[in-house]
Formats: structure tokens, sequence, C-alpha cells
């Protein structure tokens, strides 16, 4: 997606971190180490695994870093990724505070944090290898823009800027579901094509459709609109690194076999389709929970 490069970017939703730093007020204490559990893509909710909820302030040698502080136009985000994924989680906040209560939520934004190498979380130690993730102790969303490298080079995909912001709205679907219970009260401990956690994570994808959908309305403080007109090539660059990030495709390229049985985020045509569905049908459709599992 193009940025309208006369929009204004106001900055404060993009937070960044260096290599190594800490969380302010300790949240993560003696025996609260949580193993991640892949290294790939996804937005796996780990919170099985930590106690504690709430949102930790994030810091970096005492203060907050905004992210944004050189980010001041569309045009800046069409040049310099770090500006992208705050004009993309600018949109994302606008898009979600006024879409969250037909799905009866009240909406809160999540943290967003950039981080190089690796960083201590609420819900662990993350790295580069660990990719994008949700955090919901921290209600935040953690990413090395190094990752955007590896869907290319690793994954498959076509890469391209929607396809990148793909990965953010994505992450910031299961801030939603964080928001409307579904991480409590969905069983995750099962794999398969049809199991809670693949459930879970198609509906993420569904749920950033229905904001590729509507990126094109919204609007900066200016009213004017942050995204030009989504192009058919745009749309295939989203659904490149669905289909990238598929179990299939990823099982197959690392072990040249595919097995349903462990599938734990979707198939690349499910993680496809239901992006289109929400792109389609906007995010009331998003229920991946109710359909038979020959739907999914």
């Amino acid at each position: 997606m193009t940025f309208n490069e006369d929009s204004q970017l106001k900055g404060g939703k993009v937070t960044r971190r260096g290599r190594g730093a800490a969380i302010g007020g300790g949240a993560v204490g003696v025996g609260a180490i949580v193993v991640f559990l892949v290294a790939q893509f996804t937005g796996v909710d780990i919170s099985q695994f930590v106690g504690g909820g709430g949102t930790t302030q994030i810091q970096q040698q005492g203060e907050t870093v905004d992210a944004a502080s050189e980010c001041r136009t569309g045009r800046d985000a069409n040049l310099k990724v770090e500006c992208r994924m705050e004009g993309a989680a600018e949109s994302l906040d606008g898009y979600w505070t006024s879409e969250a209560g037909k799905l009866g939520i009240s909406y809160t934004s999540p943290g967003f944090v950039l981080f190089t190498g690796s960083t201590d979380t609420g819900c662990g130690q993350a790295s580069a290898a660990t990719g994008p993730f949700y955090c919901p102790p921290d209600r935040a969303i953690y990413l090395d823009t190094a990752f955007y490298d590896d869907l290319q080079s690793k994954y498959g995909s076509s890469g391209g800027p929607l396809a990148q912001m793909y990965v953010v709205a994505h992450e910031w679907g299961h801030h939603i579901q964080q928001l409307q219970g579904a991480f409590a009260s969905t069983d995750r401990s099962g794999t398969g094509a049809s199991s809670g956690s693949v459930r879970v994570e198609l509906q993420a994808d569904c749920y950033a459709g229905a904001w590729v959908g509507d990126a094109a309305n919204t609007k900066d403080a200016n009213g004017e609109t942050f995204f030009e007109p989504i192009t058919r090539s745009e749309i295939n660059d989203a659904l490149s690194a669905a289909s990238a990030v598929g179990d299939d495709s990823i099982q197959q390229k690392s072990s040249g076999r595919v097995d349903p049985d462990s599938f734990t985020h979707g198939s690349s045509e499910q993680r496809q389709n239901w992006f289109m569905r929400g792109y389609q049908r906007g995010a009331t459709s998003c229920d991946t929970f109710s359909v038979p599992g020959s739907s999914l």
C-alpha cells in the first residue's frame, strides 16, 4: 500500500528499543522464564506460560523512545520502514477505534515495540528468530524489522509494503482478540487443521484483511487519507505473505512433507481465504469459531 505523501503522522504509536534493552519495572521475575514455541512469523499467544497482566512500560535507558520522531508525513512512511510501521499503526488505531464497537468491545491501543537483535518482554526473551508476536501480558506487539528480509528470503513472500503491514495488522488482530476474551476462552493446546489455535490465527488474518479493506478511508488528524487507493498488485503482496507463513508452506520448505495434524496457524490457502473474507466483508464476518472445520 502506498501512503498519501501529504498525510501527516502524529507519532507516539511505535516505540523503539536498542539491543539488550530491558523492561522497566522488572515485570519478569525469577521463574517467569518463557520458552517461545516457534521461530516463524506468528502472533502466538503464550500467556498460559506466564503470570500477571496489564501493560508494561517499555523503556530504553530510562525513557520511552518514539520510533517516529523523524517520521512526519506519508512520504516518510513510503521511504522508511520505521515510519511505515508508525503510519500503519496510526491507521490501524483509527480503524479499530471506530470498528471495535461493532464487535461489542471497548477498544484500547496496543503497545508496539520495534527492537534490534533481542529484547526482554513480559512473555520472555524475544529475538529476531522469534519473529513478530503479540504478548498478552504486555498487551504489546514486538517486531524486529529484520524479519521482513526473512519473509522474502526464507519464507518466499514477494515482499512489498503491504506484505509488511499485513504482519502488523495480523498482530493487531491478536490484540483485538485479547480485548474480546478469545485468548482466555479458546483452548489452544491442541493442533490440527481445525484446532482452536488455528481458528485464533485465521481470525487474526481476517481482521488484518478487514483493516486493509477500509485502510484507504482511514484519515489523519487533518482529515487527509493515510493511503492512496489500494491496487490488486498490493493485495497480491499481502496474499503472498499470508501464503508464505502457512503451516503447509513452512513444513514443505523445512522438511519436505506436510502434516495437517500438526497445524497451529492454518494452511496457506486458509490464511489467504480468511484474509480475503475480512477484506471483502469486514471484521464482523471474522467468526472462525462457529464454523465447522470443513469450512475453515
